[in-house]
């Protein structure tokens, strides 16, 4: 199962992709796996050579009681070190932003993230990314 962040490949150019780790509580890990997850006005950045998600909302468990976690506390990601410093390098380089892709869970049960190195959207990159999308959608009209 699978949660992706569609806004994303509208709103950048994602030019890399990395997947990390993340830090949860058991009711998020349980929230997640009943796809109660919001990528709205979500983020990443990085603090003192660690990087977390900002703005990330995982709707509460139902069944959970007072050990229930806050939707919206920063999640600390895990990446390798070598990893964390290429993301860090480009940043600097150019201007690109990490961006949420998606969230799923690996083949041991593990929650992961995968975040892009994007960059920005004009808007008439926009309407060609509309354009595309509905020449695709006809295409497939036709060949059903």
């Amino acid at each position: 199962m699978e949660i992706r962040n569609k806004n994303a490949t509208f709103e950048y150019f994602i030019e890399d992709k990395f997947d990390a780790g993340m830090i949860l509580t058991g009711t998020e890990v349980k929230a997640l796996r009943d796809g109660r997850v919001s990528f709205n006005d979500s983020y990443c950045l990085i603090d003192h050579n660690e990087l977390y998600i900002k703005g990330l909302h995982i709707s509460p468990y139902e069944f959970g009681s007072y050990a229930n976690h806050p939707p919206l506390r920063d999640r600390k990601l895990l990446l390798k070190k070598k990893e964390l410093n290429r993301i860090i390098q480009k940043l600097k380089e150019k201007g690109l932003t990490i961006v949420p892709l998606k969230i799923y869970f690996n083949e041991r049960g593990f929650a992961k993230i995968q975040i892009g190195l994007g960059k920005g959207k004009k808007l008439y990159d926009k309407r060609d990314t509309i354009k595309q999308r509905e020449s695709e959608r006809e295409i497939k009209r036709y060949l059903k």
